[in-house]
C-alpha cells in the first residue's frame, strides 16, 4: 500500500509553484488543504522543520482539463526561499478522504 506521502502527489493538482515540490511539502498542503475543506476553514497556518508559512482556501472549484476540485493557496517560507504553490484537490482525493465534491455540497440528495 503507499504512503500518505506517495499518494499525495496523485490528490492534489499543482496550477503554480515558485519552490520545488518534494514528497513532504506535498503531503504538508495536502493534509492542510483537506482539513480547511473539511472544516470550511479560510485559512491555516502551516510549519515544519524547514517550512512554514499559511494555506488560504480560495472558496473556488478550479477545472484543468479532465482535473477539477476545490482550490487553495499557500504562501511558503521554506529552506530554499519564498515561495507560492496554488493547487487543487482532486475528486480522487475527496473520495479517498470520505468528502463529498463540490457538486454533491452544492446539491445534496
Amino acid at each position: 500500500m503507499a504512503s500518505a506521502r506517495d499518494q499525495s502527489w496523485t490528490l492534489i493538482s499543482v496550477l503554480f509553484s515558485n519552490v520545488p515540490l518534494e514528497p513532504a511539502l506535498a503531503a504538508t498542503l495536502h493534509q492542510t488543504a483537506l482539513e480547511l475543506y473539511r472544516t470550511d476553514g479560510a485559512v491555516q497556518q502551516v510549519a515544519g522543520d524547514a517550512l512554514s508559512g499559511r494555506v488560504v482556501n480560495l472558496r473556488k472549484t478550479l477545472q484543468l482539463g479532465a482535473i477539477s476540485g476545490p482550490a487553495f493557496e499557500a504562501t511558503l517560507e521554506t529552506a530554499r526561499g519564498t515561495g507560492k504553490v496554488r493547487y487543487l484537490l482532486t475528486s480522487q482525493g475527496l473520495d479517498l478522504a470520505g468528502l463529498p465534491s463540490e457538486a454533491a455540497r452544492r446539491f445534496p440528495n
